[in-house]
């Protein structure tokens, strides 16, 4: 029993100290009989001790290892949630990254349209120019809804958009704004992953929105750079006036998401992204291992 509520050590000597009294009361007796069964009887009781104190022991240790069984059981359990918290933190980033991409890209660029038909249809209803931007608006609108679908696609495992896509955007952009817009491509193309192929296209595609949104540019250029182990994005607009302070152009539409989720794709992929103003505009340049 001290075995089992004591802590080993004291356990042992506790035990010890309690075979010696026995011991010591067995030899008195054995002196008022006859020397070959005192001592028998001394032997007997000794084993008989030992024996007790050896199954008291065996007790302990399993009750030791029930209870360190029981605690890593616990802390399996414990890890196991943490996880599954943390990858439903992840999903639903993910998730924030794909409706904010979307959203900022299809809604931007239907704003600006139908604020050129109502500026249009006030200062003169008759303009020939104004059913073609209400036409362009309605494109925009079909171009969210297929961005939309893209974005359920994606969810399903459906086929990603990728670098190929890059050159619509640009011409997209050209279109909905008429300020130039160039896509370049440089090195030999190499088959990325499809996490990569998605960061390229959304990174591109938000990059063009805020330029959009906040900048008033003379030219626009994406390039695309296949290197030895990376590929390299850059997305730059060239300008003399700008709306609002400079750090808060291009990277940082939608009250900080976009700078926010196009970093957060970066780190996924074990790249990096910077985004800062230029003498005559504001660059935006994507890394990440191809």
């Amino acid at each position: 029993m001290a075995a089992r509520a004591i802590p080993s050590r004291l356990g042992i000597a506790l035990i010890l100290v309690t075979i010696g009294a026995a011991a010591l009361v067995i030899t008195e007796t054995a002196s008022r009989q006859e020397r070959h069964q005192g001592f028998t009887g001394f032997l007997g009781t000794v084993l008989s001790f030992g024996g007790i104190f050896l199954y008291a022991m065996v007790i302990r240790r399993f009750r030791q290892h029930e209870e360190q069984s029981q605690r890593l059981l616990t802390q399996m359990e414990e890890t196991r949630d943490a996880e599954l918290r943390a990858a439903a933190l992840a999903e639903r980033q993910r998730l924030a990254r794909e409706v904010h991409d979307v959203l900022a890209h299809s809604l931007s660029g239907l704003v600006v349209q139908l604020e050129g038909a109502r500026l249009l249809a006030l200062s003169d209803p008759a303009d020939g120019r104004l059913a073609a931007t209400i036409d362009r608006a309605h494109q925009l609108a079909r171009s969210g809804l297929d961005e939309a679908r893209r974005a359920i696609g994606m969810l399903r495992d459906d086929e990603l958009p990728g670098p190929d896509k890059l050159a619509a955007l640009a011409r997209s952009f050209r279109a909905d704004t008429g300020v130039p817009c160039r896509y370049a491509e440089a090195g030999n193309p190499v088959e990325l992953r499809p996490a990569v192929r998605l960061a390229l296209y959304r990174v591109t595609q938000e990059g063009l929105t805020n330029i959009r949104k906040h900048a008033h540019p003379e030219r626009v250029e994406v390039r695309l750079e296949y290197l030895r182990d990376e590929v390299s994005l850059t997305v730059e607009d060239f300008s003399a006036a700008r709306e609002g302070p400079p750090a808060l152009a291009l990277g940082d539409s939608g009250g900080g998401y976009g700078l926010t989720g196009m970093r957060e794709r970066a780190e996924l992929l074990g790249g990096t992204l910077t985004a800062a103003p230029t003498s005559g505009g504001f660059r935006v340049v994507l890394r990440v291992p191809a």
